[in-house]
């Protein structure tokens, strides 16, 4: 099984890990095990460089995650090697999380992403639940927002990072891609399921739980993979690290879960 994996239908390949960057940009009002410092410039370059060279083209973002995409936009080399995923709906300010999910916000959101993230094309934009997921997919304008953006060629698929099991089934319907929970505690294997029969792209956020696993121990990490990469419909489990050490193992792991010849 290759580390590049389709996505869905969607025309996506992504790397079967995904390289999660709140920590290039946010350091409070997060749900980590430990404190830790935003890296400098050379830091967030080193690691980018260090995921290519490992075989990771997929980073994830958002507009919540701080100056996190500005950063990206700044230090991400070659561009087209990157599959870029960013997020619409939340927005983080002053230590405080708000909600918008208005047709007028999400296009602002969008243009504002392709601004910061220095591109004229964004491959992934997905809804960033506030836990209402089927009130944000059935009564609010966000959808149709974009579902105009991709026709309009800024976007490649567009999503919902989601928070419930109807939610997540609910996407599969309306949208390309739906990002969920799985890992030792949780597994929305509904929602997985769901997406499987329809072709759907499937993106696992929170696998290693916030990096509370990794403070566990090995075995747990190991556990943590064996459970997600045993899913063939999973494309992407995505690890948010700043650590080199973190990032080498949890691709040597993952690649020899995969049973290939790298």
């Amino acid at each position: 099984m290759s580390f590049l994996r389709q996505l869905g239908d969607t025309g996506l390949e992504v790397s079967a890990l995904g390289l999660g960057s709140v920590k290039f940009g946010r350091n409070t009002g997060v749900k980590y095990p430990s404190t830790f410092k935003i890296p400098d410039d050379d830091a967030v370059l080193a690691i980018l460089s260090q995921a290519r060279e490992l075989g990771i083209n997929f980073i994830d973002t958002a507009p919540a995650y701080g100056n996190s995409e500005e950063r990206i936009g700044a230090l991400l080399n070659k561009r087209q090697d990157w599959i870029i995923s960013t997020k619409v709906g939340e927005e983080f300010i002053d230590g405080e999380s708000y909600f918008d999910f208005s047709a007028k916000h999400t296009q602002l959101s969008i243009e504002r992403s392709l601004q910061r993230l220095n591109t004229d094309y964004l491959d992934m934009v997905l809804i960033h639940s506030d836990g209402q997921d089927e009130k944000i997919l059935l009564e609010s304008d966000c959808v149709e927002a974009l579902k105009k953006s991709k026709d309009a060629g800024l976007i490649r698929a567009i999503g919902m990072s989601t928070k419930t099991i109807a939610g997540g089934i609910l996407a599969t319907d309306l949208l390309d891609i739906v990002m969920l929970t799985y890992n030792l505690e949780q597994q929305d294997q509904e929602v997985v399921d769901s997406a499987r029969q329809k072709n759907k792209g499937i993106l696992v956020k929170k696998g290693l739980m916030s990096g509370h696993v990794n403070k566990e121990g090995e075995d747990l990490v190991r556990e943590s993979m064996n459970l997600i990469f045993s899913q063939p419909a999973i494309s992407s489990m995505i690890v948010g690290t700043i650590n080199p050490e973190h990032l080498a193992h949890n691709v040597k792991l993952a690649k020899g879960f995969l049973q290939a010849d790298f």
